[in-house]
């Protein structure tokens, strides 16, 4: 499948707060806030997002922390640089049937080459769901192009 290449060429830390991710619109969620190495996607989860046991599947969790993540980390970016995550851990505290989430991306650590970002995910009653760490990699010239 491709994609038009001006869609993969977006200056992202500019568009770090935007809400025009297209895993975004399939899944439901929204970012809320992306500035200074921070960020916070909502998502209002139900039955659409359910496995097969009738919880929220974890791999919803999986994809607004990531979102998460990646914003926060994207506003650390220069507007030549672009990133790609190397690495994603997520740990599950308890299950979600319908919820309104809230997943809060932090930089740690951000670096010349690499970023180490974390994520909590809690409901509307500020009860950790669940915890994610990710590690992204910087890239710069020909290695960002198309990313």
């Amino acid at each position: 499948m491709s994609t038009p290449e001006a869609s993969l060429q977006p200056n992202l830390s500019g568009k770090a707060g935007a809400n025009d991710m297209p895993v975004g619109r399939l899944i439901g969620f929204e970012t809320k806030e992306a500035a200074d190495g921070r960020a916070v996607v909502t998502l209002a989860a139900g039955s659409q997002h359910a496995n097969p046991m009738g919880t929220l599947h974890g791999g919803i969790l999986c994809d607004i922390a990531d979102a998460a993540m990646g914003v926060a980390f994207a506003s650390t970016l220069a507007p030549d640089e672009s990133f790609t995550t190397i690495e994603l851990k997520i740990n599950f505290f308890r299950p979600v049937w319908e919820a309104a989430l809230k997943a809060e991306g932090k930089v740690v650590r951000r670096g010349s080459s690499l970023g180490y970002v974390e994520c909590e995910i809690t409901d509307e009653n500020a009860r950790l769901v669940a915890k994610a760490a990710s590690t992204c990699l910087v890239l710069r010239g020909a290695r960002a192009k198309g990313r």
